[in-house]
């Protein structure tokens, strides 16, 4: 069966035109550049690469794998040649910074691109989200020399980036992380391992630069006591040319059950003395320069979500249009029609629809909000979408990867038996979904960030997005469009448990912080949903407006069959631990 993606460019273009701020955007002096004209033309571009290029070696990547051989760790046939195309032609610099060789172009292209290499080869794509993330860090954190020497190469593609936080006895819990740095001499030296290292190594890029998290001597215990290091792969000497290898290798390369073309490596740190390692930012100030980059993946990551379900939708909706099983129930004795005349199959692909424009729309508004409070010349207004940005993040990275998962599952269900069968397509997706729920932070972690963090240092940006649901709410119901009417009435339904639920947790969290924790996740999980509900209803609103029936239509299954479920976690949210805590740990 042929694995075909197409870039969804309309869909992708209606939440850049009609939802998010695109104009907005382009008036800060940052972004003038990216006017309507030029924003389309590199998004179909990006298309046509995506699709001819970077889409065709998906299905190789997943049966080939990566392979180490000799301590080099080897790509898939083609992925070297891509790779190299792609940093060729400029996408890698898309939102670096002009001052290091950049096109200084705004996240929200930037996440819209992201979607589409996510979607056509998300092993292979990997290997830019963290180098954007690397990017930031050293942006943000680092020294004038640091940036000079790392940030043009980072930039251009040439060299690549990763994130180096767990250890075998740190994972989540990032503050017994035992990796060791000391000065010799006047340099850093890093000794130590870590392991689920991203494309740890790879044979694509001239230089991999490591971004290592690690305790100095006589630092403070967990958290406070962690540094954050530049550990290159090659040292690179004064006029930036690569020099010697650096005290480092891949130790192995895990077997895992998706994304089988993006190298996860144990990395072994200092076996001969120590790596050669340049601090970023403050010593003992490694967690929140760290942050910088989990903040910047972990939205990237919400886009892998979206991006999966777009790929497994398409994938099905096409086995829709061309499998030909029973007749249409309304004519029994009639001929035999294709299953996507069948009332629950078209269930299954509205849901998988609605869904993936809902996490579009959260996405993309994250990117906006992203921009703004990075760019924009008004405080109050920086501070109002930093807001956002912060309270958003986390349910936009659990919500859609989630969902992206739910969606990929779906669409192996529209095959029937043949979406159990690797020859469809389908099992890679949801395969490759299943890691996006876990890594940067599993999903868990995110609603208790949510609860224990945003919910209490945000409570303005919480308030702003409750005013702006309930105004949402009251533009439905003054229209008089039956569809919007009924959004309306679902959305205006679901809002005040969701309030309710937020009101709890508030005043929950300082008290008794175990029922706080029970019932994070379903809260995240009910901001998601509705949060997305709202995003939709708003689309559903400007869809109306500009006579495009289609989006309306979606926005109104999403409401009546997601939102009054998100509605009903009220009492999971307030109520779960008189259950989840009420075995006694030797008991299970």
């Amino acid at each position: 069966m042929a694995d075909v993606y197409r870039a969804p460019l309309d869909d992708m273009r209606f939440v850049l035109n009609e939802l998010v701020d695109l104009d907005r955007i382009t008036e800060v002096e940052a972004f003038k550049i990216a006017s309507p004209d030029l924003v389309d033309q590199v998004l179909q571009s990006a298309a046509k690469f995506a699709e001819e290029v970077v889409g065709p070696l998906n299905q190789i990547g997943d049966q080939q794998g990566v392979r180490l051989e000799n301590g080099v760790v080897r790509m898939p046939d083609g992925f070297i040649n891509c790779y190299r195309k792609y940093v060729d032609a400029g996408w890698a610099s898309v939102n670096g910074s002009p001052k290091y060789g950049g096109q200084g172009l705004p996240w929200t292209l930037g996440i819209a691109l992201n979607e589409v290499w996510q979607s056509a080869n998300m092993s292979l794509a990997n290997a830019w989200m963290l180098t954007q993330a690397a990017v930031e860090a050293i942006q943000v954190h680092g020294t004038t020399p640091q940036k000079d020497t790392y940030l043009p190469k980072l930039i251009s593609g040439e060299w690549s980036g990763t994130m180096n936080l767990t250890e075998p006895n740190a994972g989540s819990d990032v503050g017994a992380l035992t990796t060791k740095a000391v000065q010799e001499n006047g340099e850093w030296k890093i000794t130590g391992t870590k392991i689920f290292i991203t494309h740890g190594d790879q044979d694509m890029s001239e230089n991999v630069v490591h971004l290592v998290l690690a305790r100095t001597p006589d630092a403070p215990p967990g958290t406070r006591g962690i540094s954050l290091f530049i550990v290159p792969k090659f040292l690179v000497s004064r006029d930036g040319m690569l020099g010697t290898r650096n005290d480092l290798r891949v130790v192995s390369l895990e077997h895992k059950l998706g994304h089988k073309a993006s190298p996860t490596a144990v990395m072994s740190y200092g076996d001969n003395g120590g790596a050669t390692a340049y601090l970023l930012g403050q010593e003992n100030e490694g967690m929140a320069c760290m942050f910088t980059m989990m903040n910047n993946a972990r939205l990237n990551v919400a886009v892998q979500g979206l991006a999966i379900a777009e790929r497994s939708y398409q994938r099905a909706l096409h086995w829709a249009k061309e499998r030909i099983q029973g007749t249409d129930i309304a004519d029994p004795s009639g001929e035999k029609v294709t299953i996507i005349r069948h009332p629950d199959v078209r269930r299954m692909l509205m849901d998988m629809k609605s869904q993936i424009e809902g996490m579009r729309a959260l996405c993309y508004s994250v990117a906006e909000a992203l921009d703004i409070a990075s760019h924009h010349p008004d405080e109050t207004v920086k501070e109002e979408h930093r807001g956002y940005l912060e309270v958003m993040t986390p349910i936009a990275k659990a919500w859609s990867t989630d969902q992206g998962f739910e969606v990929s599952s779906t669409g192996i269900q529209v095959h029937g038996g043949m979406g159990y069968i690797e020859e469809s397509g389908a099992a890679q997706y949801l395969r490759d979904a299943r890691i996006t729920m876990i890594y940067e932070g599993t999903n868990g972690i995110q609603a208790l960030d949510l609860v224990k963090r945003k919910l209490i240092r945000e409570t303005a940006a919480i308030n702003r997005i409750f005013l702006g649901m309930n105004d949402t709410v009251d533009a439905l119901k003054r229209s008089k469009d039956a569809a919007l009417k009924a959004i309306g009435d679902e959305l205006g339904l679901a809002v005040p448990p969701l309030e309710q639920a937020t009101i709890w947790m508030q005043n929950t969290i300082p008290s008794d912080p175990i029922a706080a924790a029970s019932g994070a996740t379903p809260y995240c999980r009910m901001f998601g949903f509705i949060a997305a509900g709202w995003l939709l209803a708003r689309s559903a609103l400007r869809a109306k407006e500009i006579g495009h029936p289609t989006k309306v239509d979606t926005a109104r299954f999403f409401a009546e069959q997601h939102l009054a479920p998100a509605a009903a976690l009220l009492r999971p949210v307030t109520n779960s631990v008189n259950s989840t805590m009420a075995i006694a740990e030797e008991q299970f």
